[in-house]
Order: C-alpha cells, then sequence, then structure tokens
C-alpha cells in the first residue's frame, strides 16, 4: 500500500496550502456533523466498525465520466474532491462531508463499476491471473477547507476458468463493485494475497480515514461492530 503525503489544509481550489492546521478536538468537544457524501453501505459498516456513524448520508450527484487520457490515480482523487464539493454546497459551513472513490486499475486502464454483466465478464477475463491496483481518493471537507488521502493495493488474482467466471455472474456481487468483485464476498475465492490496506479494498482506507476525521475534529471512538 501506498499513502500520499498528507497536504496542509487548502481552500478550495487553492493551488498552495494555507496557513491555518487543521483543527484538532479536545477531548470534550462533540464534533462537527458528520455527511458521508456516499450511500454505498460497505463504507457505512467500515466507518461503524470504527465507531463512526454519519449524521446524514447524502450520495454525490456529479458526471463520474474519466477525462481524455486520464490515469487512475488523480482519476480517484479528482472524484473524490468533486463528490465532497458538490454535497458541501448544498450544507452548513462547519458540516464535516467525507467523500471517496474507489477504482481498479489494470496498468493505465480505469475499471469502475461494470455497467452489465457483459462488461463484468470482460473486467474478470482481464483480471484473471494478474496483479491489479485497487486506488480510493478520499477527501473530508469541513468550513470552506480541505484533505485528501490517496491509497493504493496491490491485489493479485488467481487465474480464473470460464466457468468460474460465469457462476461469479450469476451470483449477482460483481454490482455496484470497481472491477465488478468484491473481496468481501465469494470474490476473496479469486484473490491469493494482496500488499496494503485491505479497507481500500473494501471501499474506504481505515487507518487514513480516521487521521483525517480526527484531525478535523470528528471523533472516532473505536468502539464500533465489525464491517
Amino acid at each position: 500500500m501506498t499513502a500520499d503525503p498528507a497536504p496542509a489544509p487548502q481552500a478550495p481550489g487553492a493551488d498552495g496550502p494555507a496557513a491555518d492546521p487543521a483543527p484538532r478536538r479536545t477531548p470534550d468537544a462533540a464534533g462537527p456533523r458528520l455527511v458521508l457524501g456516499s450511500a454505498s453501505p460497505r463504507r457505512l459498516a467500515l466507518l461503524a466498525s470504527i465507531g463512526v456513524v454519519p449524521d446524514a448520508v447524502i450520495p454525490a450527484d456529479i458526471d463520474e465520466t474519466p477525462k481524455k487520457d486520464e490515469e487512475p490515480r488523480p482519476y480517484a482523487l479528482r472524484l473524490a474532491r468533486e463528490k465532497a464539493k458538490a454535497v458541501a454546497a448544498g450544507l452548513g459551513g462547519d458540516d464535516a462531508v467525507l467523500a471517496a472513490d474507489t477504482v481498479v486499475a489494470a496498468g493505465r486502464r480505469i475499471l469502475g463499476k461494470p455497467q452489465d454483466e457483459a462488461e463484468a465478464y470482460g473486467f474478470l477475463s482481464l483480471l484473471s491471473g494478474r496483479r491489479h491496483r485497487v486506488i480510493t481518493g478520499v477527501a473530508l471537507r469541513r468550513g470552506g477547507r480541505e484533505w485528501t488521502r490517496r491509497v493504493e493495493t496491490q491485489v493479485r488474482f488467481k487465474r480464473l476458468s470460464d466457468a468460474e467466471i460465469s457462476a461469479y455472474l450469476r451470483s449477482g456481487e460483481w454490482r455496484g463493485k470497481a472491477g465488478g468483485y468484491a473481496i468481501q464476498g465469494i470474490g476473496a475465492g479469486f484473490v491469493p494475497a494482496i500488499n496494503g490496506s485491505y479497507t481500500n479494498v473494501v471501499g474506504l482506507p481505515l487507518v487514513e480515514v480516521a487521521n483525517l476525521l480526527q484531525g478535523a475534529g470528528v471523533p472516532v471512538t473505536w468502539e464500533g461492530s465489525p464491517a
């Protein structure tokens, strides 16, 4: 796993770092209202596992089409930032908005959520017997400031037979999953090894997200339920 260094807080749209540091939560502070800019049940469950329950869930409505020649790493972070910005635009200034985007990268090719079974078949055939990367961009906005992370995990797939792919497609688990598989489900049987964050592959790198939330004053109790 590789995690990009944390940038200093930035004013939205600014290229350089802002002067003020991230807010720090005091032990008796309740923290800001937390809004999750995603309807993903996996992200909700992962947050709950560290004792974080969003006050609201508002999925972002943005165009997720990759730009011409856009590579997976900048694409994932761009979408996370755009999601957070879109949700924050309709909220109070002190609300904390957490958004993320996870992509599977086969070389420079971005594998998002397959649109249909045929595309899912193509994704799984491409990943079969190869290593690929799972990249999650994370963005947190509060009070006109933004913090970001980008985390990458290497995943190795075993060689899949046509019968295995067909059976997996019949399960329906591929729907709504970047790359067309779920490592936390039946798809775990395709993965002999990973290098990096497991929760990143599920959809949210918890170590990095917890650090972001705590730095922005959002309580993380670590008293949650298993994801």
